[in-house]
């Protein structure tokens, strides 16, 4: 027999993941092998346990799923992903796919469709709700009529980053020292992110933010 996979769990709610957890563990070839709070944690836990899945929500603080995801591709390059969230949202659906993510899975249906989307993902195959491909299907449909390729994503990874700070309320110099830059780059990057979305203010700025599931409404 082949060893189990190996899983990390990345959830804010300590209820759903151990919910996710039993749903895992209850299967001979899966297997958590860590578990976090948050994305920065899921990154940090990843370089410890060197993981072959990672399952995370998109909503956690720090960073959301999607960044870990970049993150955590980065760092371990083999390393499957599955988004396990809320949403059901072809927003998030494209980011988590640009990301570099495996799947997509909902948590309203995880316990039938997440032990399937581990396997997939291991094999290396894909695996989305039918939701999600009807949603890709009619993007792809719409592209082909009016002559347009995939967007890339508006800004950087590290505009990204400050954008969630700043929606989240921290100051110039809190997320200064978070992030371990001078005050005025992270101004810098705060004007050409207002700049790149066409915004004037913090308001608008958290608006971006929540419909770019970076943070939680």
């Amino acid at each position: 027999m082949t060893d189990p996979t190996r899983i990390l769990l990345a959830d804010d709610h300590v209820l759903v993941r151990r919910g996710v957890r039993l749903i895992l563990d209850n299967e001979p070839d899966l297997t958590v092998v860590a578990e976090a709070g948050d994305g920065a944690e899921a990154v940090e836990l990843a370089r410890t346990h060197r993981p072959d899945l990672a399952i995370l929500d998109i909503a956690m603080p720090r960073l959301t799923g999607l960044q870990a995801a970049r993150q955590l591709i980065r760092l371990q390059p083999d390393l499957r992903v599955l988004i396990l969230t809320m949403y059901d949202n072809e927003q998030y659906l494209f980011e988590a796919l640009k990301s570099g993510a495996s799947g997509y899975v909902l948590k309203s249906v995880a316990d039938r469709d997440l032990v399937e989307a581990c396997r997939a993902a291991v094999r290396g195959e894909p695996f989305l709700y039918p939701g999600a491909v009807t949603a890709l299907i009619r993007s792809y449909l719409e592209r082909v009529e009016h002559g347009a390729a995939v967007p890339e994503r508006a800004i950087t990874d590290r505009e990204e980053e400050i954008l969630k700070l700043v929606a989240e309320g921290h100051s110039s110099k809190e997320i200064a020292d978070l992030l371990v830059i001078s005050i005025k780059t992270v101004e810098r990057h705060r004007s050409n992110l207002m700049a790149k979305l066409g915004m004037k203010d913090r308001l608008e700025l958290t608006r971006y933010a929540i419909r770019a599931g970076l943070i939680e409404p």
